[in-house]
This record gives C-alpha cells, structure tokens and sequence, in this order.
C-alpha cells in the first residue's frame, strides 16, 4: 500500500470519480455523486458490499429531523453540537462537529426521500450522551439491513461497483494530486484507472493488531469485532501524502458482545436499568456512561467477562433489535426464576450475588449511593424471573483518521486542502475525542453517511469546474 509518484502518468480508461469502500460512507459519496450526473465507480474488496456498517446497529442521528418533528421532539444542531462536546468533554473540532450536526437531519431525509432507505425514529429509549431522542433506523435495526437498501439504491441509481478488487497504489503527481489507483484482481490481474478525485472509504484500522498496539494498546486484549478491511490504508496513504492525522487513539469499543456468540448485546438493556457483575459477583464500573468506555472496564476483569443482569421487562424491551433475537437463537440469553437458580446457571456464589443484587435493589430505592456515581433511581428495580447473558469487551472501529474539512476534503499538516482527495468514516477523524470515552452512539455513521454525502457532492462539484 503506497503513493506511486509519477507526474507523467497515463492510464488506457480514466472515471471522474472513483470511490474506495463500498460500506455506508462509499455508497453514500457514490450516490452523492451520482445525482450530479458525473460517473462514479466504486472499487471493494469484498465480493459484496458489507464494511463496517454491516456490523453495526444501523442507527444515524439526526437533529431536527421531520420525524423527530412529528414525534413532538425538540431537537437542533446547536444542542447535538453541545452533546458531543460534553462526550468528548471539549477534545473534538468544535466546527466539524456543529457541520455534522447542521448536516445530519439532511443526511436522513435525503437517505429517506431520495433513495428510499427505509429509515423511522427510535423512540422507545435514549442512547447514552444523547440529550433527545435523535437515532434513525430501518425496520430491524440493523446494519446490513441498512447495507442492502442501499446497495438498492446503488443499483437503482446504476452506480458502478467493482468487487473483489483490492486497491493496493494510488498514483499521484508531484502536487500530491491524485492521478489513478492500481488494483488487484481476485484473479491476479493489475488495472490502472486514472480519475479526477479520489473519495476514501475505506474503513480505519481497528483490524491492524500492529496499529493498535501502537495507538491504543489498553484495548489490545479486546476481542475485535469489526470488518477484516480496517487494516489502516488510508492511514497510510494519507501520511505518504502529507495529510494531517488526529485522535489517532480514538476508538469504538463494546463492552456487551456476547462471549462465544459474536452478537453485540446493545445497550438501551443497560440504559433502562440492566447492570453488569463480573465472575465473582461484583459490579466494576457505571455502564451508563456508556458502551464504548465499558468495553475496557470488561477487559479488566477476571477472564475478560462480566454478566449482563437483566429481567423479563428488558428482555421484551431488547425484542425490538435482530441483534438480541440473533443473541437468542445462539443459547446466550439465560433465564433464573430466582437468585438461587441464576447463581447456579452462571456459577456465581449465591451469597455474593444476591448482596449485590439487593444492593441495587436500595440504590433504586434511594436508600444508598453507587460508588461508581451511577444513579438507578430513574428506573424500575428488576424482579424474577431473572435473565442474564455472558460478555466480553470488544472493539469495533478506530475513530482517528485523516484531518477532513467541512466537505470532507483532506488537509494537509499546515491545514491546506489537497489537491483532489476526500475522506469518510473510518478513513477520517471523527468527533469522538481522543479515546474510547468520547464515543457517542451513531458517531460511526453520521461521520460515515454525512461525510460521505459531503464527499461525494463536492467532489463532482470539483470536477465539473
């Protein structure tokens, strides 16, 4: 993976605009693009697209959207903009972070309205950091149901798409213009294509055990659950180029994926009164900060897992995602009909668990403070039967990448825009802070759809000049 300088460079077929990632941001730029008219080509390498959006819940905030309007939920992007300098606690672009926010209720109609995503609000519960109701969704809250309508889309729209082809060189001249890339083939085979800007959608690096030793090695222990493309291409490109890097140990962790399944347990459990124990029958930590964070306060503990304790109302709250349905089918969702019998079921001691189980019990209540400062008072205490599931931290996707300004064009270190390169999603700083704390829920693919939205309409905005 290299820049190959060539100024003379000449290639036998050249597109205006070529797209690397055909995740949520790749197909959002090429989309973008294509409403202007100008010809895109997508190049993945996998044999259909998926990326990290695929593994994701789908969810995309937006701010003052019509559906938020019609749920009676006041909304703007100036309180969005607040939320996530309060998450990030001030450590993001305070400008990049209000034009994403001021972007996002577009992002949502526009995926809505003009290519038919099927997205609604989720107003049944609020995400950690959020101060309303903002996260969008299809119908089963999934992201490869997300990928498949907007691989529709892709096709409806005739975007060019070309899979199981591997983008290894980009070429450039000596003004760090970018001429072409040069991909390889399932079959072996070298193409060259030229373009006249190049969108990067290519995930970031959360797959590259390297990188993330270096960058952020308290998660290093993590399982990771991500897109096996997150290997730190457009990294790497991007400091061949002279582009600027920031919040390069900033991440995405999880600290509910089910421990031997693979199935992400979401939070809204956690958020509307679920708790986590670990082997020994402690709580570790206030998971209500968030999920991000949590993924790392699980790590730590003994044997890298801890017990989601949750009962029969969270349990049918949960139904509402594929995810948890997926977590059932796999036999990772216990049920006690009391405290003996899920102390048995999860090997936990029974005296320890049931103090600990009480112990919540009198914080809902009032009666005593957690030490860890999170308050349960705010929601129903849990009552038998019992359910439990066993977890594991994980991490899920960097959120440090290449310095993009507000359309999503790559700067340079002295904060200059390069000639023709764009970045999205993975590819590019988001605005989740310097480390896992600042994550937000949706951070992943606002930055993915929004930017690659952006991307896409400045590029053919670009050539056409």
């Amino acid at each position: 993976m290299s820049i190959i300088f060539d100024t003379n460079k000449s290639f036998e077929y050249s597109i205006p605009v070529i797209v690397v990632g055909s995740g949520g941001c790749g197909l959002s730029a090429a989309l973008a693009v294509k409403e202007t008219g100008a010809d895109v080509l997508v190049i993945e390498r996998d044999p259909t697209p998926l990326g990290t959006t695929a593994m994701s819940t789908g969810l995309i905030p937006g701010a003052n959207t019509r559906f938020q309007r019609e749920a009676q939920i006041d909304d703007s992007p100036d309180l969005f903009k607040k939320d996530i300098l309060n998450k990030t606690k001030g450590q993001t672009n305070e400008e990049i972070a209000l034009n994403l926010a001021e972007e996002s209720a577009e992002t949502v109609e526009w995926l809505v309205d003009n290519h038919q995503v099927p997205l609604s609000l989720v107003d049944t519960f609020l995400y950690p950091g959020h101060s309303v109701m903002r996260m969008h969704g299809t119908p089963n809250r999934t992201g490869s149901e997300l990928m498949g309508s907007l691989c529709i889309a892709a096709e409806r729209s005739q975007v060019d798409i070309l899979t199981n082809a591997l983008v290894t060189d980009l070429f450039s001249d000596d003004d760090k213009c970018i001429l072409g890339v040069k991909v390889l083939m399932a079959d072996g085979e070298i193409q060259e294509i030229g373009c006249d800007a190049l969108i990067l959608a290519c995930c970031g690096f959360a797959g590259n055990s390297e990188m993330v030793e270096e960058f952020m090695p308290e998660i290093k222990e993590a399982e990771f659950f991500g897109h096996p493309g997150n290997k730190g291409d457009a990294i790497r490109w991007g400091k061949s180029l002279g582009a600027a890097m920031a919040d390069i140990s900033s991440y995405q962790g999880h600290g509910g994926l089910a421990a031997g399944r693979g199935v992400p347990i979401l939070w809204p459990m956690i958020m509307e009164g679920a708790y986590q124990i670990n082997e020994q029958g402690f709580r570790f930590s206030d998971e209500s900060k968030g999920y991000s964070e949590q993924a790392v306060e699980v790590v730590k503990q003994p044997n890298k897992v801890a017990w989601n304790i949750f009962d029969e109302r969270l349990h049918k709250l949960m139904l509402e995602f594929e995810d948890y349905h997926n977590a059932i089918e796999a036999n990772a969702i216990i049920r006690a009909e009391s405290i003996e019998e899920l102390s048995e079921i999860t090997g936990i001691e029974h005296s320890r668990l049931k103090q600990t189980i009480m112990d919540v019990e009198d914080m809902v209540e009032g009666k005593k403070e957690d030490d860890f400062g999170r308050i349960f008072t705010e929601k129903p205490k849990l009552s038998p039967p019992y359910f439990a599931v066993k977890v594991t931290g994980a991490l899920f996707h960097t959120q440090g990448g290449l310095v993009v300004d507000k359309n999503a064009r790559v700067l340079n270190e002295e904060g200059n825009q390069l000639p023709n390169l764009y970045a999205g999603g993975g590819s590019a700083r988001g605005i989740s802070g310097p480390a896992d704390w600042g994550y937000m829920a949706g951070n992943g693919l606002l930055t993915a759809t929004t930017f690659g939205r952006l991307a896409g309409k400045s590029a053919a905005a670009l050539i056409r000049k």
